[in-house]
């Protein structure tokens, strides 16, 4: 159950922290958890398809937790974009049978929004904080002691006049999710007693997601057709639920209204997206590699700057899958294409001797000015 805010409370310093706690929680509040696919995410860890290590061992750290009647130690939950992270913490609450208390990192701007969250908790609650990596660090510092004593200290006044005072806070888990554990300080990253790695799904995991999820919504589609999505779909489930939205639209009015491997496979050339997943960014980022820096080395920012993305944006979206199907490797002096990819895209690299190894000692030398 997932439960947004608490009724306000008598004293007029409650009221104000439950008035911060609303407006934190509303503005973490996605379009996708307002649209109504929200009734596609599984409830329970049975519903839940895939990643199956870290779901087995959920199992037992949930079962060992309600044996004691205590709450569930901290989880960190970290992976690409859209594998579940978000999903999985309301399973979570869910098997623990508490409330769900939904917010996000940059959405915490003042240590007074994060006493207001942690205040308005009941015994047990789960408290979700996505992009977890954004926390600015005196927010960080606040948190610690929330996590290791369940108590919140807050100073109250400046200068000499200025006081400590502690509240003790309800026995609560804190779930993080980020796509980039390794910008989250160690001091915090050691206080979640629980880590979990999301990875990519497989092409049966996804085949079966986007099974369910046509039964829910009620869409006729043949094993062809499901499959034919699951395969394009980048090893990610948001972008197979995506896509069976798009191609059912497709099937509606191009169509007879069922999806079969005809359809899908026209509906997803639409959509310029190919049988391997790469849409028009993923081959641009590729081409340029080999057109213009001779299949690489380049460096991430060069990269970024060549193809107008933000270079985050390529190394949390892009990258994993494919460095994940072998069309890209990471190097000490930055990113390469394989012969993978060149057979893929019918590519190849210029085969004029001398003339190319000149080429690129200048593209390395130029790339080096620019990354310095």
């Amino acid at each position: 159950m997932i439960k947004r805010y608490d009724t306000p409370t008598q004293n007029d310093q409650d009221e104000n922290y439950a008035a911060i706690a609303e407006r934190l929680m509303q503005a973490s509040e996605s379009s996708e958890d307002r649209d109504s696919d929200v009734s596609l995410r599984p409830q329970h860890l049975d519903e839940y398809i895939g990643q199956e290590k870290a779901k087995e061992n959920l199992k037992i750290y949930i079962g060992a937790a309600k044996l004691r009647g205590e709450s569930l130690d901290h989880v960190l939950l970290y992976g690409p974009p859209g594998l579940g992270k978000t999903t999985l913490s309301a399973i979570i609450a869910n098997e623990m049978g508490v409330n769900l208390r939904v917010t996000s990192g940059p959405a915490i701007e003042k240590q007074g929004d994060l006493a207001a969250l942690l205040s308005a908790l009941n015994e047990g609650d789960v408290l979700f904080i996505d992009e977890i990596h954004r926390l600015s660090k005196n927010i960080e510092e606040i948190l610690y002691p929330a996590m290791e004593d369940y108590s919140l200290d807050i100073i109250i006044g400046k200068g000499p006049s200025a006081q400590s005072i502690r509240i003790p806070l309800p026995h609560f888990t804190l779930i993080g999710a980020t796509t980039r554990a390794g910008q989250i300080s160690t001091p915090l990253r050691d206080r979640f007693g629980i880590v979990l790695k999301l990875e990519l799904y497989t092409f049966e995991e996804l085949a079966t997601i986007v099974g369910r999820s046509a039964g829910i919504l009620g869409i006729d589609i043949t094993d062809d057709g499901k499959n034919e999505i699951a395969r394009r779909s980048r090893g990610t489930p948001r972008i197979a639920n995506r896509l069976l939205k798009r191609v059912r639209d497709f099937a509606q009015v191009k169509g007879q209204g069922v999806i079969d491997k005809e359809i899908a496979d026209a509906a997803l050339n639409m959509l310029e997206i190919d049988e391997l997943g790469l849409d028009n960014v993923d081959r641009r980022m590729l081409e340029t590699i080999i057109k213009i820096y001779g299949g690489g080395p380049v460096g991430l920012e060069t990269l970024a700057a060549t193809i107008g993305e933000e270079s985050i944006t390529i190394e949390d979206v892009y990258e994993p899958y494919l460095l994940q199907i072998g069309f890209l490797s990471r190097t000490p002096r930055g990113r390469c294409v394989t012969q993978l990819a060149r057979e893929h895209l019918g590519l190849s690299y210029r085969t004029n001797g001398k003339d190319d190894v000149d080429d690129q000692l200048r593209l390395d030398v130029d790339n080096a000015m620019v990354e310095g």
